[in-house]
């Protein structure tokens, strides 16, 4: 380990094999090794037949709908929403070339981020907010801010915008005009944990609380942001 770093993620948590050059996949334990399944059957289920599932109504998978307005979730009571702003559903998917702050500011790293974790939008919306791909943009709602660069792409469906799981940027920073010219760097989390009760259960074979496997989840779906056009950055 001081030499040079090892993969260690062969546990009972994270279920995948990862000896060697091998790339991590889950449940390769539970198949390869004929290790059980941590729950009361020790096999792969959907029913749960916890009571507390059976009462929320998530006893068998459930599709669970986004909420269609921004109220809803009470993201934007405190922050203004200016002419030319969009409001926007913010979506924080894991990150797409890397894991957290791991080698992020390698040389081919910084090409396909850009240098920071950009804003995905949509191209209409983008074209309502007169932004263009790589322009500067500012991100907001009452729980943080963050300025960054705009990738315009058309894969986006439109009414929402994502910025992928980022390590924490403090270097090349603009300034947030909704914010008093404070730093608005990518550490500055526009989300909020919102507590889930079935997700507090536990002492029931797979129920059981694990730091960053089972307990209270982020919301990286049901948030609201304002975003708009950054049209002089000052660093």
């Amino acid at each position: 380990m001081i030499s040079q770093p090892r993969r260690l993620l062969t546990t009972p948590f994270w279920t995948g094999i990862t000896n060697g050059p091998r790339t991590y996949s889950a449940y390769c334990q539970n198949l390869e090794e004929r290790i059980p399944w941590r729950t009361l059957t020790g096999r792969q289920h959907f029913y749960l037949d916890h009571e507390a599932y059976v009462a929320f109504g998530e006893n068998l998978p459930t599709f669970k709908p986004r909420p269609e307005a921004a109220k809803v979730t009470r993201d934007l009571e405190k922050s203004r929403v200016p002419g030319g702003a969009l409001v926007l559903n913010y979506l924080t998917p894991h990150g797409k070339w890397g894991i957290h702050s791991t080698y992020g500011d390698t040389l081919r790293m910084k090409t396909l981020s850009r240098g920071i974790e950009p804003v995905w939008i949509n191209d209409r919306d983008a074209g309502l907010l007169g932004v263009e791909d790589n322009d500067w943009v500012e991100v907001y709602n009452d729980h943080g801010v963050v300025c960054t660069r705009a990738c315009v792409s058309a894969r986006i469906p439109r009414g929402l915008c994502f910025i992928y799981h980022a390590p924490e940027r403090t270097l090349s920073v603009p300034k947030s005009p909704e914010r008093g010219g404070k730093r608005a760097g990518g550490h500055n989390s526009l989300t909020r944990v919102r507590l889930k009760p079935l997700f507090m259960i536990g002492g029931y074979a797979q129920f059981t609380y694990a730091f960053n496997y089972w307990g209270p989840p982020g919301v990286n779906r049901d948030t609201f942001v304002v975003v708009k056009k950054l049209a002089r950055p000052e660093f």
